[in-house]
Parts: C-alpha cells; structure tokens; sequence
C-alpha cells in the first residue's frame, strides 16, 4: 500500500467506520444514533471527518432523507469486504485451534422466519460459542444482500439466477389455495378454472410465492383477477380469513405448528413430510382449498456465494443441515 494511502487510512477510527456503516445501512443518522448507543451529533461528527479524511462526500440530502454518493457506495462495500474478511479470519483462527466459534450471518426470506428459528435452535445449543445473526427480508432484498456478500448464508425458495451459488435443497415447501373457512367452494374439489371470478390477494411482486404462483398461472393460461398486494404472509391471511378474498400462501405460513415429534432422515425430509395441523389453520379461520394442480411443490433451499471463501460457522452449519432430523411438512388439501 502507497504511503500516503496508508497514512490517510491510519487517520479513520474503528468509531467513524461504524456510524459510516449504520448510517449507510438504515440511511438515516438518527436510527444508527440509536443503534449504536451514542448521541446524533456524534454520529454527525464522526461522518464529517471521516468525509474529510477521504476528501469525498459520502451522503447526499434528497427532501428529507439522504443516500449514498458514488464515494459512499464505494466505501460501504469497502467497509463490508473489510468486515467480510475479518469475520472470515477469526474463523479461521478458530478452526486452526479446534474451536467452533465465531459468527454466522444467515439472511431468509419472510416465509422463512417460520421454520427457520426451529433450525437454528438445536444448532445454536450445540456450539454455544457461535453467535448467530439472522435477517428476516424480502425475496429483493436478501438478493440484494448477496449481490453485495452481506451473509454467510441464505434461505429462500427462488435464488436469482445471475449470481455465481451453491444450494443445498433442504425442505419441501407446498403451496397452497386458501380461502375463509366459511367460502363457497371449501371442501369441495374445483378446478383452478373455477376460480377465474375470485378476488385474489398475492404477495408484493418480487417475492417468491408470487413468482411461483404466476408462473403456474401462466403455465394454465389462468389470470386471476388481482385486488390487492400485501408485504407480509399475515397480513394475507388476515385479509383471507376476513373474506377479503382467496390466496396462494406457503403451507409453512399457514399452519402454526410447523414440526412433530416424528422425526424424518435428512436424506428423505424433502420427499416424506409430516401432516397439517388442521386445528391451527381452522382456528385462524382459513381453509385450504383443494384446487386441481395443487399444492404447487417447491423446495426451501440454503444459498452461498461459490466466489467467496466460506466461513468455519457456516461449513459447521450446512453439516448439521444435512445430518439432522429437520421435518417437512405433508403437502395436503383438507379444511
């Protein structure tokens, strides 16, 4: 490194690259203030300096909110290659010395949070020195996440195809038709043609359901008369379950009780699940409708960037992903 690089580098503070990389994260000051435990001027402060030590503007202001000038954007992923790389070294120090310690950064997707908890359970009591950091996202934003190498590791049904990853397909996903408990046509088998006058609510587009869910539509030649777009799983059944209309969920986000006591190899958890709790699901007053070319059967994978070094943590937690006894669900039609 150029002496003078190195001597304006050895002026930046661990204390400036922190409120840089909160505030860049949350773009906004006051949030990362209150992230880091510290005063909103220091904050400020710290951003100035660190601005005239480079001799770039990192933020600029638009209205009321700011966001990143080119430097900015070249210095955040600066600072997320810097603490890629040291997370990657402890690990291998901790592996040098026999220990499993360390940190594993896993990013899911929102349908995700409701097994994905269950997984790293057991994991985490296991190896007690691993400190597990998880991001429950949207599908574009955990893509986002690996574009810039954010994560170790992440959950999601659909991988974008323009990135350079390794998958492991672990769990089957099924998804279904749903409706209110008390709609016509529960209980009753239909075709998908059937449902052609329905009032469908769908997932934001860009999530992973309605990706499937369109592409099957396609498939059929079936458009669905779309009335509303929700960002979350509960909103939609709560709008189902009011009568608002019918939906295509993951059999995962439906159900509360995701796991039994049956226990299936890793080898056959993905083509052998478990049954539905149908109490759960009657109970939050939604029915599955049984809807001819459903459950649409898709597979939960864990995605890594092949072009990037993988942490100690995260090989020890795609070994316990492989052997451990992690239950599917039983992709079924029932009310």
């Amino acid at each position: 490194m150029p002496a003078l690089t190195l001597a304006r580098f050895q002026r930046i503070t661990p204390q400036q690259l922190r409120a840089f990389e909160a505030t860049a994260r949350l773009l906004s000051v006051t949030k990362a203030a209150l992230e880091l435990y510290v005063s909103q001027p220091t904050v400020s402060v710290q951003l100035r300096e660190l601005s005239a030590t480079i001799g770039q503007k990192l933020f600029e202001t638009t209205g009321r909110q700011i966001r990143l000038t080119q430097a900015g954007e070249e210095l955040y992923q600066a600072v997320r290659e810097i603490a890629a790389c040291w997370q990657r070294f402890e690990s291998r120090i901790a592996e040098i010395n026999g220990l499993v310690s360390g940190r594993l950064r896993i990013a899911a997707v929102t349908t995700a949070e409701y097994f994905v908890p269950d997984l790293l359970g057991p994991f985490s009591a296991a190896h007690q020195g691993i400190e597990i950091q998880l991001a429950i996202e949207n599908r574009d934003r955990v893509v986002g996440r690996l574009q810039q190498g954010m994560d170790d590791l992440a959950v999601m049904m659909m991988p974008p195809e323009d990135l350079p990853l390794e998958r492991l397909e672990f769990q089957v996903n099924p998804l279904v038709i749903i409706s209110a408990l008390q709609h016509p046509l529960a209980g009753k088998p239909v075709e998908l043609a059937d449902l052609t006058t329905e009032r469908w609510l769908m997932r934001e587009p860009g999530s992973g359901t309605r990706m499937v869910a369109e592409q099957h539509f396609n498939a059929h030649q079936f458009k669905p008369n779309v009335v509303m777009s929700l960002g979350s799983n509960e909103a939609i059944k709560h709008s189902v379950a009011a009568g608002l209309g019918i939906a295509v969920l993951s059999q995962l986000a439906v159900q509360q009780s995701v796991w039994s006591e049956q226990s299936a190899s890793a080898q056959s958890r993905s083509q052998y699940p478990i049954a539905l709790d149908l109490p759960s699901i009657r109970q939050a007053g939604l029915c599955i409708l049984q809807v001819s070319g459903f459950p649409i059967i898709r597979h939960w994978s864990v995605v890594w960037r092949k072009d990037l070094p993988l942490s100690a943590t995260a090989k020890h937690f795609l070994k316990y992903l492989q052997s451990a006894d992690v239950l599917s669900l039983q992709p079924q039609d029932a009310c």
